[in-house]
């Protein structure tokens, strides 16, 4: 099941409100990633305190770890990892491009589907469109994802070409139809999006848009972006083609991104992000602020006194100095990683509920250019 309401818009950008079977979902909203069935160094309930409201699973790795047959003994995602809330999959098909290798070494892709080797134990797979429903179906998440082929930005000999991409586009085109079909056979009780593919190719992505709404899915993504594109060739897509979908449905972009594409990917009219993002950088030492990113092991913050962003309530930022974090970060206690992460995601989901806001009031244009300035000042 999955109802949406668009509350409120301002140009592109949406406010909208999503039902889903384990409860509400306000968009604009930012999905911390859980690959393994957990975000990585947070407890569901630190992530409910800091506001998430829906997470992500991961077809692709939990097929593998823990298996489906204990998945399913807990009756889904959520009762086995102790999530309440609304949960989105996705079907494992950037899994099996970014594991194989962009150069497509490792895998066999085929309009059946795709052979690869577990990166587990080596053990041969095969991912069609209908088993990735199947297992999406045992995982029981409340949004789940249509097989795609990932299409490359580029290849070890050449940058992918038009022809190259309309060939995978159209083949996911007729894999959605394929998901969409066993999705019903299935019976599954949730919602399935559909996901457009086209490279870096504007014409291509109207075409896949204008296919996929007349497959009528309840939802729709934008993939096949950070997929080792130019920056610049991604701002270009993401602005260009969330607009040709179907307006009262909800729209999703991919693994993307910063908050300034967070912000800029709300102008263009997307209601949902994931990125592993937050996390990532937080067990390397990079912090997100309002000012700009913080590198916490820099020497400069052995003795410094400050919280990591002083706009920031996260329990990091109100109870930790800099200094604190930067101890634990060179000692390589697990704790540094577990703040930082606490800090990053709190950030995100915070500045999802400030557009929120900014969008009900009316201003998110002013908004938006204000948290862009606040960002490229940089650091104290």
């Amino acid at each position: 099941m999955l109802q949406f309401e668009l509350l409120a818009t301002e140009g592109e950008a949406r406010r909208g409100r999503m039902t889903l079977n384990h409860g509400v979902v306000e968009t604009p909203v930012f999905m911390p990633v859980g690959t393994y069935g957990t975000v990585k160094g947070v407890l569901p309930r630190s992530l409910e305190e800091m506001g998430a409201s829906i997470i992500l699973g991961n077809t692709f790795h939990l097929w593998l770890r823990p298996g489906l047959q204990v998945v399913k003994k807990f009756g889904g995602l959520h009762r086995f990892e102790g999530w309440p809330r609304p949960m989105l999959t996705d079907s494992g098909g950037f899994q099996v491009w970014s594991l194989s290798g962009a150069d497509g070494k490792g895998r066999k892709i085929s309009e059946e589907g795709v052979r690869f080797a577990s990166p587990v134990n080596g053990d041969k797979l095969f991912l069609t469109p209908e088993i990735s429903m199947q297992i999406q179906t045992v995982l029981d998440a409340d949004i789940a994802m249509q097989l795609d082929e990932c299409t490359p930005y580029e290849t070890q000999d050449h940058r992918t070409t038009e022809a190259e991409a309309r060939a995978s586009m159209q083949m996911s085109l007729r894999w959605a139809a394929r998901s969409r079909d066993e999705f019903a056979r299935l019976a599954n009780r949730n919602a399935l999006f559909g996901i457009v593919q086209g490279g870096m190719f504007e014409a291509l992505r109207e075409e896949s848009a204008a296919a996929l709404a007349e497959l009528d899915f309840p939802g729709y993504a934008v993939g096949g972006v950070s997929v080792g594109e130019p920056k610049e060739d991604m701002q270009r897509i993401m602005a260009h083609t969330p607009r040709r979908l179907p307006r009262g449905k909800p729209r999703y972009l991919m693994g993307v991104g910063t908050p300034e594409d967070l912000v800029d990917g709300v102008a263009a009219g997307v209601d949902m992000f994931d990125c592993v993002m937050p996390t990532r950088n937080a067990r390397n030492g990079h912090l997100f602020t309002r000012f700009g990113d913080l590198k916490i092991r820099n020497a400069r913050h052995r003795e410094d006194e400050r919280p990591v962003d002083p706009t920031c309530t996260c329990h990091a930022c109100a109870n930790f100095s800099r200094a604190y974090l930067h101890h634990l970060d060179r000692c390589g206690e697990m704790l540094a990683p577990m703040l930082g992460s606490i800090h990053n995601l709190h950030f995100y989901l915070n500045l999802m509920r400030e557009v929120r806001e900014a969008l009900d009031a009316g201003r998110f244009g002013e908004f938006a250019r204000r948290f862009k300035a606040d960002r490229a000042r940089g650091v104290d």
